[in-house]
C-alpha cells in the first residue's frame, strides 16, 4: 500500500480515481503542531522554535502514524509552498517517517499527478526554515511589544507585524481626510451639434500644456475660463481616427478574489475564503491561496472548449500575466476543476463566488475588446489668448466595435469605480481646415476631492501594494484590526477608533516594523533564507535585537508624557485611555507603584492640572 498524504480532504475523490486502489490517500488539515498558545516560544539565544501538537493535530497524527505503519511508501502531498513544505517537516518529524518522498502539484489532473509522482524528491529544509523564520517574527513582534505597549498607555492593547501596519494604513488615510484642502479651479467645454446626424457633441479646453503643469495643474482663473466658454467658432485642426484594444482583467489571486466578492458580492475576506475554502473542498476550484494571476498552460484546451461552445474568440495566443514582485507562485490562479461545470457550491454565496471565479478564468483567455476612437483638435477662431497662447480643444469620441470578453464579463471586478473611461461622444468626422459653429459653451467648476476612506476591498487592495502580510491573510488582518476596536465601520468604509490612533501613535517612529518597507525587507529576506542565502538564526536575531533596542528608548508613554509632570511627586504622568461604555480617559502618576495615587482629567490630548483626583 502506497499512502499519500494531502492536507485537503476535497482533493481525495478526484485522487483516489487516479491513483486507483494501491493508494490510500488521507487528509492532515493543515498544521498539526504550532507554538504554544500561552508563551511565546521563541527564545534567545538560540530562537528555535518550540513546537506542539494542536488539539486537533493531535487527534490527526494519532490516525496517521497507524496509517503509515501499513505503507509500504508515504508520500507527502502537501501544498506546494513554503506552508505546505513546512507541514510536511511537522508530519514527517511527528509521524517519525524516515526520508519520506515529497511531492507537489498544483492542479489535480492525471497528467500533472503522475508527473510529479515520477519525480519525488525530498523536504527543502531551507523553505521550511524560511517558514519557520516567518511565524517566529510574528511571534517575537506580538510578544514583546505587545505588553510594553499595554503597560506605557495604561490600556490592554496587542501590536501586530502586519496588524498595526493595517491599521496605520486606516489612521493616515483618516488624517489626510480631515488635513485636506480643497481646491476650486475650471476649465470649459464646447458644444456642437453634427448636421448629418442631428447629434450633440462636446470638445474640452486642453489646459496643458500652455496654461497648467504637473507641477500647477489647475487653471484658477475663473473670468478666463469663462470667456473661453463663449467661443463661438473654431477650426477644425486634426481629426485622426484609431483603433484602442481592451485586454481581460487575469484569473483571480486570494487578493483580487476577495477584491472581486466585496466589491460585486458584499462578501467580506472571511466570508470569501470561507465559502472558497468549501468550493476547494468540494473539488470545484483549484488551490484558493496564490499570488499567482495565470493559469496553467494545460487549462487552455478546457477554455477552449468553452469559448467555442459560447461562440467566443480565443487571444491569439496564450496569455500570460505579470507576477507581483512579492509572489511566491506557489500555486497557479483560482479557476474550476472542470470547466465545463456552469453552476457548484452548496449555498447561493458558493453558487455566487464560483460564476465569478469561472467566467473571471475563461475571459483571461478570450479576445481583447476593440474601440474605434476619432480625435478631433480645434482651435479658436476668434482672438481669444491667454499671454499670447491662443486656446485648443479636443474632441474625442470612443465607440465598442467588437465586444471581444466584455462579451463576457464587463468590467474588471476589483476596482469599485471600474468603468469605461470614455462616456459616448458621437464625434463626426471633421475636414481638416473647415469652421464650426458653436452650439454652446459650458464653464466647468471643478473642486479637489480628498482621498476616499478604505473599504474592505481597498484596503485589501493597499496591503498587497504595500507588501504588508500574505495574501492568506488579509482575512484575518482585517478580522482582527476590527474586532480588537482598532477599526470600525461607516457604511462599507472603515474608520479608525481612538484605540486604533492610541495604537499608532504609540509605535510610530518607535519600531521598525510599523514602516511599510519592513514587510517587504522581511519577505526579501525570507526569500533568501529560502534560497540558502540567509540563515535562520540571523534573520530572526536581528529583529530580535532590533526590537529590545527599540522598546528600551521608548518613553513612558505613547504619548510625550515626560513634558507632563506629576504635580505632588514631579514623575511623569501616563495618558490612561480605553474606550467604550465601561471605558475611561485620564492621567496618571506613573509612580503609583511608590504610593502616588495622583491623577487628572484628560482634556484635549493634556492633563487638566486644576482638576486633580
Amino acid at each position: 500500500m502506497k499512502l499519500m498524504i494531502i492536507e485537503s480532504p476535497g482533493k481525495m475523490t478526484l485522487l483516489s480515481s487516479i491513483l486507483g486502489s494501491d493508494w490510500t490517500i488521507a487528509p492532515c488539515y493543515g498544521h498539526v503542531r504550532d507554538l504554544p498558545k500561552a508563551r511565546m516560544g521563541v527564545e534567545a539565544p538560540s530562537f528555535l522554535p518550540e513546537y506542539e501538537l494542536t488539539d486537533k493535530g493531535a487527534n490527526v497524527v494519532s490516525k496517521l502514524k497507524k496509517l503509515a505503519k501499513q505503507a509500504d511508501t508515504v508520500y507527502l502531498a502537501t501544498d506546494p509552498d513554503r506552508e505546505g513544505e513546512s507541514i510536511s517537516w511537522h508530519l514527517q518529524e511527528c509521524l517519525g517517517l524516515i526520508n519520506p518522498l515529497r511531492v507537489t502539484f498544483n492542479e489535480i489532473t492525471e497528467s500533472t499527478v503522475k508527473a510529479a509522482l515520477a519525480s519525488p524528491r525530498r523536504i527543502d529544509i531551507k523553505r521550511v526554515h524560511a517558514q519557520d523564520a516567518r511565524r517566529s517574527l510574528d511571534r517575537l513582534v506580538g510578544y514583546t511589544v505587545s505588553p510594553e505597549l499595554s503597560n506605557r498607555t495604561g490600556s490592554k492593547l496587542s501590536a501586530g507585524r502586519v496588524q498595526s501596519p493595517a491599521v496605520r494604513l486606516v489612521v493616515e488615510r483618516e488624517r489626510a481626510i480631515s488635513a485636506f484642502k480643497t481646491t476650486t479651479h475650471f476649465g470649459a467645454s464646447l458644444f456642437l451639434k453634427d448636421i448629418e446626424s442631428n447629434k450633440e457633441w462636446s470638445a474640452e479646453w486642453l489646459i496643458k500644456p500652455n496654461f497648467a503643469t504637473d507641477d500647477n495643474p489647475y487653471f484658477m482663473d475663473k473670468s478666463v475660463a469663462l470667456a473661453v466658454s463663449e467661443v463661438k467658432s473654431v477650426t477644425v485642426k486634426s481629426c485622426e481616427e484609431s483603433e484602442e484594444t481592451r485586454s481581460p482583467p487575469p484569473p483571480f489571486t486570494t487578493s483580487t478574489l476577495q477584491q472581486a466578492a466585496s466589491v460585486t458580492l458584499n462578501l467580506n475576506p472571511t466570508a470569501t475564503m470561507d465559502a472558497a475554502q468549501k468550493l476547494y473542498e468540494q473539488g470545484h476550484i483549484t488551490y484558493h491561496r496564490t499570488d499567482n494571476p495565470n493559469v496553467s498552460l494545460d487549462s487552455l484546451d478546457d477554455i477552449r472548449a468553452i469559448a467555442n461552445g459560447l461562440d467566443l474568440v480565443m487571444a491569439d495566443k496564450f496569455r500570460k500575466y505579470k507576477v507581483s514582485e512579492n509572489a511566491q507562485e506557489g500555486h497557479p490562479a483560482i479557476t474550476p476543476t472542470h470547466w465545463d461545470v456552469e453552476v457548484a457550491g452548496e449555498n447561493d454565496e458558493q453558487r455566487a463566488l464560483y460564476k465569478l471565479i469561472r467566467l473571471r478564468a475563461i475571459a483571461c483567455q478570450l479576445a481583447d475588446a476593440r474601440y474605434a476612437v476619432r480625435t478631433v483638435k480645434l482651435d479658436s477662431l476668434q482672438p481669444v489668448t491667454i499671454n499670447g497662447k491662443s486656446l485648443e480643444f479636443e474632441g474625442r469620441g470612443r465607440t465598442l466595435i467588437y465586444n471581444g470578453w466584455l462579451k463576457l464579463i464587463q468590467s474588471d471586478q476589483t476596482d469599485e469605480s471600474d468603468s469605461d473611461p470614455s462616456p459616448i461622444n458621437p464625434v463626426p468626422v471633421c475636414l481638416v481646415g473647415s469652421t464650426l459653429d458653436v452650439a454652446r459653451g459650458q464653464l466647468l467648476e471643478k473642486k479637489t476631492k480628498a482621498p476616499s476612506r478604505y473599504t474592505q476591498a481597498s484596503l485589501v487592495k493597499q496591503l498587497e501594494s504595500e507588501g504588508i502580510g500574505r495574501p492568506s491573510t488579509y482575512a484575518s488582518i482585517m478580522d482582527n484590526i476590527v474586532s480588537r476596536a482598532y477599526v470600525s465601520f461607516l457604511g462599507k468604509f472603515l474608520v479608525p477608533t481612538k484605540t486604533g490612533e492610541l495604537v499608532v501613535d504609540s509605535l510610530v517612529g518607535k519600531f521598525d516594523f510599523m514602516e511599510y518597507e519592513f514587510t517587504r525587507n522581511v519577505e526579501q529576506e525570507l526569500d533568501a533564507i529560502a534560497d540558502g542565502k540567509a540563515d535562520y538564526k540571523t534573520v530572526v536575531s536581528n529583529v530580535y535585537e532590533t526590537l529590545k533596542k527599540e522598546i528600551a528608548g521608548i518613553p513612558l508613554s505613547g504619548s510625550a508624557v515626560e513634558t507632563h509632570l506629576c504635580t505632588k511627586c514631579n514623575k511623569p504622568l501616563i495618558h490612561r485611555i480605553k474606550p467604550g461604555k465601561a471605558g475611561y480617559d485620564f492621567w496618571g502618576c506613573s509612580g503609583f507603584k511608590d504610593g502616588c495615587k495622583s491623577s487628572y482629567k484628560n482634556k484635549d490630548g493634556k492633563p487638566d492640572f486644576g482638576k486633580v483626583d
